[in-house]
């Protein structure tokens, strides 16, 4: 019995990962930038195309799917062309793994980075995440996968309890969670804590989603104590540099040289000064009638 349970676990977590053709990133990460600017703590957010990845994005109303932990160079992870490994992340079907970065050059990224944490809690953060790496998934709780199986219409309120369904240890299945469990290592916190609610049921969710450490990728977006990271802007940016393949020059318009509306001399706002020098022409004289004469 649990050998069919965990082949037909492996079975739904192959099809949850394939990714769906077509996918095309409105902004891809710039590999050169990106590679300059990254560091160590960063949290590198995905928008994912396999088929939980937009699952999760109507689950959560975010357009990332995915998270994973930059560490910098991991001693004896590399690819088979000899590219180091230097994210962690969480993916079902293979459990807390790490991975190059080229890995998502070709997808639509976010950098995300810890505020004011110190270099010896960074690298706490990052050995937290190193050390989990082989912590697996159970494929035998189908349970967690199936659930994923029907993204049926849910009310927004009921969305995010939809990625607690049946998750017995959330760890194993969302990939952000192990990354929030890195930060909690060294307290540093990553949504706000809310000391009001609408409801006490509200207040129960709230905790509930805490305690049971399932953070979203979103939450590192939104969260007020991560800066949002642009690597294309963050050492400036000189638009004026910007090569148009459409447009090798401004055109005459543009650059001053000739104008869409013809140039007219406006009047002068004083009367210019009288040139008493030139004679004014002879006035004509004109002499009444006499009504006696008529």
């Amino acid at each position: 019995m649990g050998v069919m349970l965990d082949t037909v676990g492996q079975w739904i977590a192959g099809y949850l990962q394939k990714e769906v053709p077509g996918y095309e990133p409105f902004t891809p990460s710039d590999p050169d930038h990106l590679r300059g600017i990254i560091q160590p703590g960063d949290v590198l957010l995905v928008e994912g195309n396999n088929r939980i990845s937009g699952i999760i994005k109507y689950l959560t109303q975010s357009t990332w799917s995915h998270a994973a932990l930059f560490v910098g160079p991991i001693d004896g992870a590399f690819e088979p062309d000899g590219e180091q490994h230097m994210l962690i992340e969480a993916n079902i079907g293979e459990g807390v793994t790490s991975a190059p970065l080229s890995k998502y050059f070709a997808y639509h990224t976010r950098l995300c980075r810890p505020v004011g944490l110190s270099f010896e809690d960074r690298t706490t953060v990052c050995r937290y995440a190193i050390n989990r790496i082989g912590f697996g998934y159970d494929t035998k709780n189908i349970v967690d996968l199936a659930r994923y199986l029907f993204p049926l219409p849910i009310p927004q309120r009921f969305r995010r309890r939809m990625i607690a369904f049946g998750s017995g240890d959330p760890t194993k299945i969302i990939c952000s969670a192990l990354i929030a469990q890195a930060f909690d290592a060294v307290r540093y916190p990553i949504l706000p804590k809310i000391t009001r609610a609408a409801s006490r049921k509200a207040r129960r969710e709230i905790l509930h989603i805490r305690d049971s450490s399932l953070y979203m990728p979103r939450d590192f977006d939104i969260s007020p104590y991560f800066e949002i990271v642009k690597p294309t802007i963050v050492h400036g940016f000189d638009y004026t540099a910007l090569h148009w393949a459409d447009k090798q020059k401004p055109l005459q318009e543009v650059a001053g040289e000739f104008s869409v509306f013809p140039e007219r001399k406006s009047p002068p706002l004083v009367p210019e000064a009288v040139d008493e020098a030139t004679a004014l022409p002879a006035a004509t004289e004109m002499t009444a009638a006499d009504p006696t004469q008529a």
